[in-house]
């Protein structure tokens, strides 16, 4: 064999060993930027706000640092995930409520996302002012936080556990 097949045959090798590699750095770039549009879709992006703390399992909000842009805060009761959100109305009140549709909750997609001054259900669509939040119970709107519910000492809010188990079961077919 001449010298000119084998450096020839050593040539294609090379290429395609560097078409392999190149072919591996893409599928690492791809996966890696599926990774991150799946993590901003979990919902983590869109969490606004600071998260609040828990004492006991209680929920503890503290009043000053929410805004008008509505904070998400997770919340196990049992094997359940739940989520309770806290937004500043237009009157200057933190608004509390549980993150899902009183008539979509058996839906999954019965949660709210926030537009502008409105929650959204994302299972029927319907638009809820965050002024009317806590003020309108029954019917397609988010599941308010009552009084009887929670403690208000100015500063902060505090849930209790003991009124949030009682709404676990709106969770148990939750997709958010």
């Amino acid at each position: 064999m001449s010298q000119a097949r084998k450096n020839a045959g050593k040539s294609k090798a090379g290429k395609k060993e560097k078409n392999s590699i190149y072919t591996g750095l893409g599928i690492l770039v791809v996966i890696a930027a599926i990774l991150i549009v799946i993590k901003l879709m979990s919902g983590s992006a869109d969490k606004g706000g600071p998260e609040a703390s828990q004492k006991g399992g209680d929920i503890v909000i503290t009043k000053s640092e929410i805004t008008e842009k509505a904070t998400f805060i997770p919340y196990k009761s049992g094997g359940t995930e739940m989520e309770i959100f806290a937004v500043k109305a237009p009157d200057g009140t933190i608004r509390t409520a549980l993150n899902t549709c009183q008539v979509c909750y058996d839906s999954g997609r019965g949660y709210y996302v926030q537009e502008g001054g409105e929650m959204v259900c994302q299972n029927c669509g319907n638009r809820f002012l965050i002024s009317q939040i806590e003020k309108e119970k029954n019917g397609c709107n988010p599941v308010p936080i009552l009084e009887d519910g929670k403690t208000d000492d100015g500063e902060v809010i505090t849930i209790s556990a003991s009124y949030l188990e009682q709404f676990a079961a709106y969770f148990k077919d939750w997709k958010r």
